[in-house]
């Protein structure tokens, strides 16, 4: 749990999360490709939309996947991330019963 607090310590890996809980609503529809929707938004859509390098969006995607908020999806070239709904809704409960 230690991780994904220190994860859930940045503005921008909060709003990331954020955005991707309701990708209709944070992001052009043209940028969720209708043919692979259920893989999640592709790295260089979310990169346009934080404003950060390509290696800080990577990095920030990277350390979410590893301890488990998101899940990727590699098609091709391009890499997609979507919420692990399983993993945060374990964290919301671990913060409701432990603390």
């Amino acid at each position: 749990m230690i991780e994904l607090f220190k994860i859930l310590s940045n503005d921008h890996r909060i709003q990331i999360l954020s955005w991707l809980k309701n990708p209709h609503e944070h992001f052009a529809l043209e940028d969720i490709e209708p043919e692979v929707k259920d893989y999640g938004v592709c790295m260089s859509v979310i990169q346009k939309k934080a404003g950060l390098s390509q290696s800080t969006t990577s990095s920030y995607l990277t350390s979410m996947v590893n301890c488990g908020l998101l899940k990727s999806v590699r098609e091709g070239q391009w890499t997609y991330y979507k919420r692990n709904e399983e993993k945060i809704q374990d964290l919301a409960n671990f913060i409701k019963v432990t603390l």
